[in-house]
């Protein structure tokens, strides 16, 4: 049984990634006492989820019940009552019991690591490289179509060095996905399950850019 921790949370208009950046700028009370709250622990994180029905501000949010652990790196000061403030997502949580938001969002959660690692291995390693091979060649395609629409797409960086479930968040995370299939991906039960789920939902972005750009060849 994964051990389960009390962790201020930070519910929000997506889902955050492991590994990737998370940019906040922190205006409300609630928001601006949760910050100053980790700065003050050893760990300095909170959790990130995403509102399924609801707004950020002001709270009657409905929320979902799989995140990511952020940890802040960076707190900068903008104008009085307003800060900007970076994080990185650490890694997946679940969230066992929502706690009432006194003053900001609480739950009880526990780290949730893929299923195909808990026992210390992949399974089926070859198999997973195969996988990561396709969905990095999907990604590079789709990033290339957007740039053929006119949206300029930075550089992508060299995931290489990137372990396998590194690498599945961070192509959740460059890809042009919206809010509800990159949740999807975060909930995927273990790294070769994300690789598979993300081929599939590339190929409906794919197919859907390829039409748009279709279209808008022949209105030229």
């Amino acid at each position: 049984m994964r051990p389960v921790s009390l962790s201020p949370m930070f519910p929000l208009g997506g889902p955050l990634m492991p590994g990737a950046l998370l940019p906040l700028q922190v205006f409300e009370p609630r928001y601006l006492e949760l910050i100053d709250r980790c700065l003050v622990s050893r760990s300095a994180e909170f959790g990130v989820v995403m509102i399924e029905r609801g707004s950020e501000v002001g709270g009657g949010d409905v929320r979902t019940n799989v995140g990511t652990a952020a940890r802040i790196v960076e707190v900068k000061t903008i104008t009085e009552g307003r800060l900007a403030v970076l994080a990185v997502g650490q890694r997946r949580i679940e969230v066992v019991r929502w706690l009432a938001d006194d003053p900001f969002p609480r739950a009880e959660v526990r780290d949730w690591p893929d299923e195909d690692l808990v026992d210390g291995g992949i399974v089926s390693p070859s198999h997973v490289a195969d996988l990561r091979v396709t969905a990095m060649r999907g990604l590079d395609r789709v990033r290339g179509l957007v740039s053929e629409l006119g949206v300029e797409v930075p550089e992508r960086p060299d995931l290489d060095d990137l372990d396998p479930v590194e690498a599945s968040f961070a192509v959740a995370t460059l890809a042009p996905l919206g809010s509800a299939d990159r949740q999807r991906l975060l909930c995927a039960g273990g790294v070769r399950r994300r690789f598979e789920l993300f081929s599939e939902v590339l190929s409906e972005v794919e197919d859907s850019l390829r039409f748009r750009l279709l279209n808008s060849r022949s209105d030229d």
